[in-house]
């Protein structure tokens, strides 16, 4: 997510033609699969009587798991069991993976749409809940060093987003996903020189302990480690009822309500970690 979703305008968004392909009776059909993977996780999923009823909302995730994350089917599978699959709900994913062969089109009937502004802005204003994670590729790669931690790298699209369509925000906390996989070093001075960022828009290229070829470049794939992972969603936070929609293009404003949301995040975070007791274990 970046700045200038601040700049997109009423053409851009009526031009704009998203979420179609989400298909609640492939859901259906492939929900079976994901909660066994889920399952693995001994996953736990809390607070879903804090959600508003029904959309237009914005759902904020800190990203956690390295190249597997597990953090969104843990979310969705327990979403999906407690308000059902025909209910709107996507989530943005990056473009470079939405574009892999045979990939997006799957994925897009799941509900993934791709991170740009002109789509998110469609998918709230005709009443869709949104899921993201403003971390990315920087927050799901964070050092294990850092595993507790929010690390949104400062991009406060999603704040502008929330302001510009007046939804409120509910906080998605998760804790243990960082624990499936050591994630060694990000490598974002690699990825800088192999100019990454310039060709494919990503920003590490990092280097990630794991089962069974253990240290492997971050691309690859590891067997997750059986981490208990724990989701809470927490009060929602509306921003509309301090400030109008022109707040957006505010810089102190943004700045103020980020700063809001990931306090709160962090200390939900902080709570939850403190109550495991052993890395991994949970």
């Amino acid at each position: 997510m970046v700045h200038s979703w601040c700049a997109v305008s009423d053409d851009d968004i009526a031009n704009v033609q998203v979420g179609s392909a989400r298909d609640p009776g492939f859901l259906r059909a492939a929900r079976p699969i994901l909660e066994r993977f889920a399952s693995y996780f001994r996953p736990e999923v809390m607070g879903f009587e804090r959600l508003p009823k029904e959309g237009p909302f914005l759902v904020v995730g800190n990203h956690s798991g390295g190249q597997m994350p597990p953090d969104l089917p843990v979310l969705l599978t327990a979403w999906w069991r407690e308000r059902g699959e025909d209910e709107p709900v996507y989530a943005l994913f990056h473009s470079f993976f939405l574009g892999l062969p045979g990939v997006g089109p799957v994925m897009e009937r799941a509900g993934a749409i791709e991170a740009g502004p002109a789509e998110a802005e469609a998918i709230l204003r005709g009443g869709g809940i949104l899921i993201c994670y403003p971390g990315g590729d920087h927050e799901v790669f964070r050092p294990w060093r850092e595993r507790n931690r929010i690390d949104f790298a400062g991009r406060m699209g999603f704040v502008r987003l929330a302001l510009q369509t007046g939804v409120p925000i509910v906080p998605a906390v998760s804790v243990g996903a960082h624990e499936t996989v050591i994630v060694l070093a990000r490598g974002e001075q690699l990825a800088k020189r192999l100019g990454l960022d310039r060709m494919f828009r990503i920003k590490v290229l990092p280097l990630v302990f794991g089962p069974p070829f253990g240290i492997v470049p971050g691309g690859l794939p590891t067997l997750p480690l059986p981490a208990k992972i724990t989701v809470e969603l927490g009060e929602p936070i509306d921003w509309s009822s301090r400030f109008g929609p022109e707040a957006a293009e505010d810089e102190d404003i943004v700045r103020e309500c980020y700063e809001e949301l990931t306090d709160t995040m962090q200390k939900s975070l902080d709570r939850l970690a403190s109550e495991r007791r052993f890395p991994i274990l949970g």
